[in-house]
């Protein structure tokens, strides 16, 4: 048995016509124009919020393995030490002086963070870094005993990790 289908095609509808094209075109235009800049904000914020975790992640790292091993890690701004935008490492900081040596162990490194966003902070002293002693307690500045520290992450939103003199990290959001 052979089955046959006819199509059926009507003599005056082949299409879109110019007028009917170009007012589609109007309206996604308009639709495309008022939903970009909110897409913008959406990827401002998660940028934000990214790098608020990581450096948040980071500074429990840094207190965890001094926990765990018994020793002091500190967590401190990459290249000259002088700008936390610039990234962050973590290692054992086996002789306190705050620098990465060859025979320190280096734990964690973070690039630097994107363009937009700055990373300040209430740490005292020319090097940037935060030290955590065998107790979990903060230390800065080489031998300093514990003491409230914040960091401030900002765009165009603010947010803030404060340290209290135990070393417990929370994120405050907005500034409190």
């Amino acid at each position: 048995m052979k089955m046959h289908f006819k199509v059926f095609v009507r003599a005056g509808l082949k299409g879109f016509s110019l007028i009917e094209l170009m007012v589609v075109l109007s309206i996604a235009a308009i639709l495309m124009g008022i939903a970009v800049p909110s897409f913008r904000t959406l990827i401002q914020n998660q940028r934000m919020t990214t790098n608020v975790n990581d450096f948040f992640a980071a500074i429990n790292l840094t207190r965890s393995e001094a926990l765990q091993r018994g020793v002091r890690v500190d967590m401190v701004a990459a290249g000259d030490g002088s700008n936390w935008s610039n990234g962050w490492i973590v290692f054992v900081d086996e002789n306190s002086d705050q620098t990465l040596n060859s025979n320190e162990k280096l734990i964690f490194t973070h690039e630097a963070v994107p363009n937009g966003i700055s990373v300040t902070s209430t740490v005292p002293g020319t090097r940037l870094a935060i030290g955590f002693n065998a107790t979990g307690s903060i230390k800065l500045d080489g031998n300093q005993k514990g003491c409230t520290v914040s960091f401030a992450l900002d765009a165009e939103d603010k947010k803030r990790i404060k340290l209290n003199f135990l070393g417990r990290p929370k994120v405050c959001d907005p500034i409190d």
